[in-house]
């Protein structure tokens, strides 16, 4: 991009400003007409932390521009409009507010920077909290200026200083400062940097409820079709579209919950399962605007038709279910909405969208193999057509039962819990023994089409979700296949889409493929300065599924930690990578308070109870059969069990409140 003091008169805008205009009120979403669904978030009393024209589309109001700084035109990253500074020392642009109230605060902006040496800075009362030093990268970029502490009547400066070169900035944000903040140490300090930089990251995409922001913002209409007041909600999707989508939010929901970020899940799942209505035959919407309740516009023309992949319907039980279980928020259970939602997406949706391909005994949601918005059968959407069964699509189904099975032991339906038991079992059954076929590899059927036909090869997200679901059987054929889908990923046929990398570390943990999951967490890392296929999306890191995913990889991958909030229960497995020799996770939220876990190598964990009250029952697992077990150095009697093949050594110490616990395995 070329520096623009002057309009550049060939350039096209393709954003609008995605920096909410920030209101001194807030109000409470209700339910509306033409695509509005309730959200059932609170309103945020006022006054609420504003900026002024954020994306500088009004010239700038409230802005000090020194010399050769101001508005200008032909560059912007959203809208019309943006900030610039031309070359040469000296030159700064600056915004002085008041605090309204108490807070913490993330501030980001979106930077270009021809040259080096330019700044983004932020004080408070004249002291500088921190100041960021731009790198030279001519396209934008997002940086974030996190847990910026104001008090009522403080003086916040926000400003831009130039460098060597023109520096460009637009689109400011102001996120709340995450209400959780776990910390990694470990002998590699690659992944403590890496758990740092996602975790800020991550909160930089939050939305601060009460903002009034555009909604109905996409890439052919910048303007927008009005504003509205934002609900506690996050990025999920493209930055030059103004909302969240199903199929990212639910993969960033773990990470999301871990930096305390469970009132925006909660949000967000509640307004899919408000869509999931029988007039959609019980699809749930693709994406939301940020209020939680329009439905956004370049993804829904109707009620029959609108963007639905079936996959996204049985991914938000699945996570609905994880919330519950690293919450314990009996929200998950009683709400009626959400209840609802989860009995028609694993009842009515199936059998309304089962008509194609025989199945027998068991039922399997199938696509119209007429794309996506007429309901495709996949998250490969260059695959979709055709299609009326998927392997991703019947593994989310999968995970569905298993996850509603989990909802209703949470609600006291015991035998409602033992219906979906049986329901997994029988479809996993069937597909090891008749839907995939007998072979795997390049031979495993991944997709049928409308006509019945079985379809193999590389199927990228229905080939990936099989083995990352837990479909698949265990034993020769899921080595084999996990085989396959890394070599494919490494080859031509890889995904040139971060979005679908960022699923592989999951995969290769699911399946105890620990170092070649560090692997794909590292190459995830590593490629975040590049830029997304997507141009207006910036760099590959300011896709905001890969910093979410990075902080559940961590807690949940290498670290193995599996919750049950409602019941006082953890597992733990040690996943460490060869090479990494001991790993810390210090604050992870789980219930109520946060526990602290640390593994040396695959033979010693340890877990405190950071909680005031209220003891945990402790699985600590370690792979293999094991010799010799103990408990605070006590021996214990060793225990063993398989889990998905795998046999574990395990110990199950209950933690105090307050304490810490040590087991270990010798052979």
């Amino acid at each position: 991009m070329k520096p623009s003091r002057l309009a550049l008169l060939t350039a096209v805008a393709l954003l609008t400003p995605m920096a909410p205009a920030l209101s001194a009120t807030a109000a409470t979403a209700a339910t509306g007409a033409d695509g509005a669904i309730a959200s059932g978030t609170a309103a945020v009393s006022p006054p609420q932390l504003a900026l002024n024209d954020p994306g500088f589309e009004n010239g700038g109001t409230g802005w000090t521009f020194g010399a050769g700084t101001g508005v200008g035109t032909g560059n912007a990253h959203g809208g019309a409009r943006f900030l610039y500074l031309d070359a040469g020392a000296g030159k700064s642009a600056e915004l002085t507010l008041l605090a309204p109230r108490n807070g913490s605060y993330d501030f980001s902006a979106w930077i270009g920077s021809a040259g080096s040496g330019g700044t983004y800075a932020v004080r408070v009362n004249g002291r500088t909290v921190e100041t960021i030093t731009l790198p030279e990268r001519r396209s934008y970029a997002r940086y974030t200026i996190s847990r910026v502490k104001l008090k009522t009547g403080d003086r916040l400066e926000i400003s831009f200083g130039s460098g060597t070169a023109w520096v460009n900035a637009d689109d400011l944000m102001i996120s709340p400062a995450a209400p959780a903040d776990p910390k990694v140490t470990s002998s590699d300090p690659e992944v403590v940097e890496m758990f740092d930089w996602a975790k800020k990251k991550a909160n930089s995409w939050v939305q601060l409820p009460g903002s009034v922001g555009p909604i109905n913002v996409d890439e052919y209409q910048t303007g927008g079709t009005g504003t509205a007041p934002y609900a506690a909600s996050y990025w999920a999707g493209y930055a030059n579209r103004s909302a969240y989508y199903s199929r990212d939010m639910t993969h960033q929901l773990v990470g999301a919950h871990i930096l305390g970020l469970d009132a925006e899940n909660k949000t967000m799942l509640r307004s899919y399962a408000s869509s999931s209505t029988a007039e959609h035959k019980y699809f749930p919407v693709w994406a939301l605007n940020f209020d939680a309740r329009t439905y956004l516009s370049i993804d829904y023309k109707s009620p029959d038709n609108f963007v639905r992949e079936v996959p996204a319907v049985f991914e938000l039980v699945e996570k609905a279910g994880q919330a519950y279980l690293w919450t314990g928020d009996r929200s998950y259970v009683d709400d009626p909405v959400l209840w609802d939602f989860y009995r028609h997406s694993t009842e009515e949706f199936i059998d309304l969208h089962n008509s194609a391909v025989p199945n027998g005994k068991v039922e399997v949601a199938e696509g119209t193999g007429n794309g996506i918005f007429a309901g495709a059968a996949s998250y490969n959407e260059q695959d979709g057509d055709g299609l009326a069964e998927a392997g991703d699509g019947i593994a989310a189904q999968y995970q569905a039962y298993l996850a509603m099975a989990t909802l209703a032991r949470g609600k006291g339906d015991t035998a409602l819990a033992r219906t979906y038991d049986r329901r997994a079992a029988d479809l996993k059954e069937y597909y090891n023994d008749d839907w995939s076929g007998g072979g795997s590899g390049a031979d495993m059927v991944r997709a049928y089409t409308t006509s019945g036909t079985p379809v193999t090869g590389w199927g990228k997200e229905n080939s990936v979700f099989v083995p990352m679901k837990q479909l698949l059987d265990p034993g020769p054929r899921n080595d084999i296949y996990l085989d396959y889908i890394q070599a494919q990923e490494l080859g031509p046929e890889g995904s040139p889409n971060i979005e679908s990398t960022t699923y592989l570390p999951d995969m290769f943990f699911k399946n105890n493929r620990n170092d070649t999951a560090w692997t794909w967490m590292k190459k995830i890392y590593g490629q975040r300065e590049i830029q997304h296929i997507n141009s207006s999306q910036g760099p590959d890191g300011d896709y905001p599924e890969v910093s979410f995913s990075l902080v559940s990889q961590t807690v949940e991958g290498l670290m193995g930690i599996a919750p049950d909030a409602a019941n006082r229960k953890v597992t733990t497995q040690s996943r460490l990578p060869s090479g990494m020799k001991w790993l810390q996770t210090a604050d992870v939220p789980i219930g109520t308070s946060t526990i602290t876990v640390r593994h040396d190598g695959a033979t010693r964990s340890t877990l405190t109870n950071n909680a005031r009250s209220g003891a945990y029952q402790w699985e600590a697992r370690f792979q293999g059969a094991h010799k010799k077990i103990t408990v605070n150095g006590v021996p214990q009697r060793v225990r063993t069990k398989k889990v998905e093949g795998v046999t574990y050594t395990y110990a199950t110490p209950t933690v105090r409140a307050g304490a810490t616990a040590v087991v270990r395995v010798t052979d």
